[in-house]
């Protein structure tokens, strides 16, 4: 088969013809119909962000396709179902706390590069090869749908992780800090269709605030921050109409302590915090307030593995819609030129698509 193969870091991709991936036990075999390109790609495998990764490897990180095989031990999956590869993989040996990886993208631990050496590739290929728990039935698809459409569902199931973990309920006033990249758009989203009575929207961006109530209506409220943490707090409470329920972080890398607090110590008493973004330096929090606020903060890597067949439940009984993104494919001959115009050409409900 065909794969877009990182032969070292810093290197451009090269596409060959590789040995097709060979079926086992608990797997499932995959041909790739679109998988999407991370804005910042080209800083994975450049080697500057330092994830978990080692070359020579397929990348690409979960996929929409059509299943090809099937191992001896699935019962419902058949060739030729329209499917969502979740690239999070979970180590089956330790269901308490098990290790994981993003396959094709990096570890979640030295202790889980083991699992890596394993589900070492990923979707950037004809084929791939997923562990079965992985491989989730979305049900008939036009190859467009699968491209444009339904590629776009790992920007939603993110968000809809973390809002599971903060125990969204109908009604509610969700903050979404950091909603103008491509997670926090999708969340603002999933929001309301989980029956969110309000949700508040912040970022840096103007014009994309605008959009988002453009696109979803007054039950959106934006809040532009000016990067000062007590006026953004006082902006944001001034601009909720009720106490603010849950907030859900989902701030990039480059946003400092000062942006996650901003939004945590706006959540009412006995409010859930989840931190979902990327920062990656400590974030100090009042003990006092929090103690006696009663407030949960929550962290959450990816989802949990059953919110992917509850999310897809949700697209087809009409609550979200999967149509806001506006889509440019790439042949896998052109993935370099992909991976740059991933990274500029970022932003809300903006997709580059790989269709090998």
């Amino acid at each position: 088969m065909k794969a877009a193969v990182l032969k070292a870091f810093g290197s451009p991709l090269v596409v060959e013809t590789v040995p097709d991936p060979v079926l086992g036990t608990g797997e499932v075999i995959v041909d790739v119909a679109a998988t999407k390109v991370l804005a910042y790609a080209g800083d994975v495998l450049s080697g500057q962000r330092r994830y978990l990764l080692e070359p020579p490897v397929i990348p690409g990180a979960g996929c929409i396709g059509r299943v090809r095989e099937v191992g001896p031990d699935a019962t419902a999956l058949t060739p030729g179902d329209w499917v969502f590869c979740d690239p999070t993989v979970r180590s089956r040996d330790n269901a308490q706390a098990p290790d994981i990886i993003l396959q094709g993208l990096t570890a979640g631990s030295e202790r889980a590069k083991r699992l890596q050496e394993y589900f070492h590739d990923g979707s950037w290929a004809e084929r791939t090869r997923v562990p079965t728990e992985c491989v989730v039935p979305i049900g008939p698809l036009s190859d467009a749908e699968a491209a444009v459409s339904w590629c776009a569902f790992g920007n939603f199931v993110v968000a809809y992780g973390g809002f599971v973990a903060a125990n969204l309920q109908a009604g509610e006033t969700a903050l979404v800090n950091g909603a103008t990249g491509a997670f926090g758009g999708g969340a603002v989203a999933v929001a309301l269709a989980m029956g969110a009575g309000a949700v508040i929207a912040t970022g840096r961006n103007q014009q994309a605030l605008d959009d988002l109530v453009r696109r979803f209506g007054k039950r959106v409220t934006p809040v532009r921050m000016a990067v000062d943490e007590e006026r953004d707090r006082q902006a944001i409470l001034e601009a909720a109409a009720a106490p603010i329920d849950c907030v859900l972080d989902l701030l990039p890398p480059l946003a400092t302590p000062a942006q996650v607090r901003t939004g945590l110590l706006t959540v009412r008493p006995y409010g859930r915090v989840v931190l979902m973004g990327g920062v990656r330096q400590d974030v100090a929090v009042p003990y006092d307030w929090l103690m006696r606020n009663c407030i949960t903060i929550h962290g959450q890597w990816m989802y949990r593995r059953d919110s992917i067949g509850r999310l897809i439940a949700l697209v087809h009984a009409g609550l979200l819609s999967l149509d806001h993104h506006e889509a440019t494919c790439f042949g896998l001959d052109d993935v370099n030129q992909a991976i740059k115009h991933a990274a500029t050409s970022a932003g809300p409900f903006k997709m580059t698509v790989l269709r090998p």
